[in-house]
């Protein structure tokens, strides 16, 4: 959903209004200021609605995802009745790391919207932040934020296959023992 009267994103317009008084003075200042806060709240609309093309085009994704899961539900609930007494494929592990991948991005974005939603004055961003009263660069921050994510992607892999190589020594052992796990 695109905003019908709103530009493309990303396209502003430059007013110039000539000032009868000094470019230094108060009036100037003042000016400069609420230009400024009205191209400040433009960027933030823009956001805005950008963020929620994302947020539809989510929706649509996360129930696709549902139906996909509802059926894999039902197939692995008709071979659990058909076969009691089998054990394998996807009645034991599922899907295995990729499920486990996707159910923690899914927390993650989850987690995200949960606490956006949650702030109670949302306030635009300052144009630039700072960390111990140095300014840190925008791509600096990127880049932070990709090596994080990076590290995050890894050791969720790994958990993954952790929790795959349980499964299957659950199900080892269950053939050994003869018991039901």
């Amino acid at each position: 959903m695109a905003c019908p009267q709103c530009p493309a994103p990303g396209s502003y317009t430059s007013v110039i209004i000539p000032l009868r008084s000094s470019l230094y003075s108060l009036d100037a200042l003042r000016f400069y200021l609420w230009i400024k806060r009205l191209k400040d709240l433009e960027r933030e609309k823009d956001s805005l609605w950008a963020g929620l093309q994302v947020l539809e085009q989510a929706q649509l994704w996360y129930r696709r995802i549902l139906e996909d899961n509802r059926a894999r539900q039902a197939n692995v609930c008709t071979r659990a009745g058909a076969r009691a007494k089998e054990w394998g494929g996807e009645v034991w592990g599922g899907a295995g790391a990729s499920s486990c991948l996707l159910r923690s991005q899914i927390q993650r974005v989850n987690g995200s919207l949960g606490s956006l939603m949650s702030m109670p004055n949302v306030i635009s961003c300052p144009s630039s932040p700072k960390r111990n009263g140095v300014e840190v660069s925008d791509s600096e921050l990127r880049w932070q934020n990709t090596v994080l994510v990076q590290e995050v992607s890894e050791k969720n892999v790994k958990i993954s296959l952790l929790e795959r190589e349980r499964d299957s020594l659950l199900q080892e052992l269950s053939l050994r023992l003869g018991v039901q796990v």
